[in-house]
């Protein structure tokens, strides 16, 4: 079969490279070269993760297996054992807070000790039986723990009302808190070894680019063409002016061209609804910093608009500048002047100076109750048309990286299913 691709971010990439021994595939990209959020460039001759600092690991051994596949696991990448932290009340304390309120002051451990040993004497309930993420967070934790440390920190990168925000997006992401480790981990001081990134991998060189750039090798993609028109015939699909049997789209679900809006309104499907669905940008500053061993640094306080600190120069020696200082990229949910920024970045640790910015319209999406039911009915109606949805924004999952490539994997054995 012809399948098109629309956008080579990693889930782009990855169903081209798992189908393309089997079918011709064309993928087409509106930028000038593949990554979508995974995007790095050199600045000053040091590496600027443009959204984040992305990193891989996975707990699913297939998608471990294909990824290495791909990759010299031993001479291209390196293992980083994730060293997470938070700033709270101008000092650098444990990461995740709960296990870290030794480190606050007495009265505030009390009341969050009394409240967890209240939370423990209820029944436990399942988070997706929680109405929303506000009364998640505040069961799991209790009020104290929310007030101070969830709801400002979750404020500052959702830009939302938490009681509005789902909880299907949080299935898989977060490890559940348990009282008793979290009373343990308080008493013994341990580290946590139970968060999803607990340790990861990174390229040598050129970041999460490098990884963009190999999986992009040899494939057929159309840079600098943002396909705005598809023509849907009786048995092929236009795209650029190519006819294809299939099209998979990783692109904005929000922004299907004219002629697939037309076709999901026609058979039922809430285009309006998907239209409007809520997300947010970030604004990352480059900078320079002091010498630290820290991958992440979370800011919850409302001193600072910026929400957390990514030390991509610690995860790769190459990041910086041979005989230069560290690097690392201040985060900002939002549209921040960069001379905001620069102003913001004088309140946080680490004698911070500015290299490069970079604004990203979109890069956390944010769900409702109806997000996934929505996105659902839209994936059966285009399905019928050999149309499929792939990626964060095509699917609204707030998708890493190995989420990204597991949800290709995903769609390209239904896709083999379908054609035997």
């Amino acid at each position: 079969m012809k399948i098109a691709i629309i956008g080579s971010g990693i889930s782009g990439l990855s169903f081209a490279n798992l189908v393309k021994d089997k079918h011709e595939i064309v993928l087409f990209e509106r930028s000038d070269r593949s990554g979508g959020l995974i995007k790095c460039d050199r600045v000053q001759n040091v590496l600027f993760h443009r959204v984040g600092g992305h990193v891989f690991n996975a707990k699913n051994k297939e998608i471990l297996d294909w990824f290495w596949s791909h990759f010299d696991k031993e001479n291209e990448f390196v293992t980083t054992r994730r060293n997470a932290r938070v700033w709270f009340n101008n000092q650098i304390i444990g990461y995740p807070i709960e296990n870290s309120i030794y480190n606050l002051d007495a009265d505030t451990v009390k009341k969050i000790i009394s409240e967890l040993l209240e939370l423990a004497k209820k029944e436990k309930k399942n988070p997706l039986s929680y109405d929303n993420f506000e009364h998640f967070l505040k069961g799991s934790f209790g009020d104290t723990l929310y007030e101070i440390y969830f709801e400002p920190y979750n404020k500052k990168i959702w830009r939302t009302d938490l009681s509005t925000v789902s909880m299907e997006w949080l299935e898989g992401k977060l490890p559940m808190p348990n009282f008793i480790e979290i009373i343990t981990s308080n008493v013994l001081r341990l580290e946590e070894e139970g968060m999803v990134h607990a340790s990861f991998f990174y390229p040598r060189v050129n970041g999460s680019q490098f990884i963009a750039d190999r999986l992009s090798a040899g494939l057929k993609i159309n840079y600098g063409q943002e396909i705005t028109s598809i023509l849907l015939k009786n048995d092929t699909i236009e795209v650029g002016g190519q006819s294809f049997d299939n099209l998979v789209y990783c692109g904005d679900i929000r922004r299907l061209p004219c002629e697939l809006k037309y076709y999901l309104r026609k058979h039922d499907v809430d285009v309006d609804y998907l239209e409007g669905l809520r997300s947010n940008g970030t604004s990352n500053l480059l900078c320079e910093t002091d010498d630290n061993d820290l991958s992440w640094l979370y800011i919850p306080q409302p001193f600072t608009m910026a929400h957390r600190i990514i030390y991509t120069g610690n995860f790769s020696e190459t990041n910086n500048k041979l005989g230069g200082r560290k690097t690392c990229v201040v985060e900002f949910s939002g549209h921040v002047p960069r001379a905001v920024m620069e102003e913001e970045i004088k309140k946080l640790p680490g004698h911070l100076k500015g290299i490069a910015s970079n604004y990203e319209p979109n890069s956390y999406v944010i769900q409702d109750k109806r997000t996934r039911n929505e996105i659902s009915k839209a994936k059966i109606v285009l399905k019928a048309k050999g149309i499929y949805l792939l990626g964060r924004f095509a699917e609204w999952e707030y998708y890493n990286m190995d989420k990204a490539i597991e949800a290709a994997f995903a769609l390209s054995k239904n896709y083999m299913s379908c054609e035997n």
